[in-house]
């Protein structure tokens, strides 16, 4: 198993945020941001840890080729309590635009639209976006592409790489249709679209 600083960052610098950012998911209309008590902070690492410990084990179990896979109700609860995770949705631009997509992700294309070609500046264009600590969380339509990302991100080095199960729209159902079996959208989670 791969050791990182990741998981050592996210525990020692645990605050939680309830601003809207860039980075975060609102927790707070208010925009109220507050520290935590240290026994609170303590069960919050401790969700956190068993959190990734259940995805790192999925990771295992399928032999991934990075740390670990997330359903998406665990992703957001990542990104809502923890200052280093960042979610990289790496669907089209079309597909944001269109379909919605997670308030606060940072968009980066794995290949482009019309022409599905691969998006070869996509390791430069993460390294400008991500910080090198930072746990990352890979989101697509339905957790193919964002897994092939996910293992491209850990070969050029990231460490703390996710992916989301099941994608913004989930797998299709009995009549083809996506949105209604699974996925961050059936689970309910917050999304926008423009």
């Amino acid at each position: 198993m791969r050791t990182n600083n990741v998981h050592t960052t996210l525990y020692s610098t645990i605050i939680v945020h309830n601003t809207l950012n860039s980075h975060h998911l609102p927790a707070n209309p208010s925009g109220v941001q507050w520290r935590i008590h240290k026994y609170e902070r303590a069960n919050l690492m401790a969700k956190l840890s068993d959190i990734l410990k259940v995805a790192q084990q999925r990771g295992r179990e399928t032999n991934l080729p990075y740390e670990g896979s997330l359903t998406p109700v665990e992703a957001y609860e990542i990104l809502n309590e923890s200052p280093i995770a960042r979610l990289i949705d790496v669907r089209t631009q079309a597909e944001v635009d269109w379909v919605g997509y997670v308030a606060g992700a940072l968009t980066i294309e794995w290949q482009g639209y019309p022409d599905r070609l691969p998006n070869l500046q996509f390791i430069e264009q993460l390294k400008a976006a991500a910080p090198d600590d930072a746990l990352l969380l890979f989101l697509c339509r339905s957790g193919v592409r964002s897994g092939l990302a996910a293992g491209a991100a850990t070969a050029a080095g990231f460490t703390g790489c996710y992916n989301v199960l099941q994608g913004f729209e989930g797998d299709r159902d009995h009549e083809g249709h996506r949105n209604s079996i699974n996925g961050w959208r059936a689970a309910g989670l917050p999304w926008k679209q423009s």
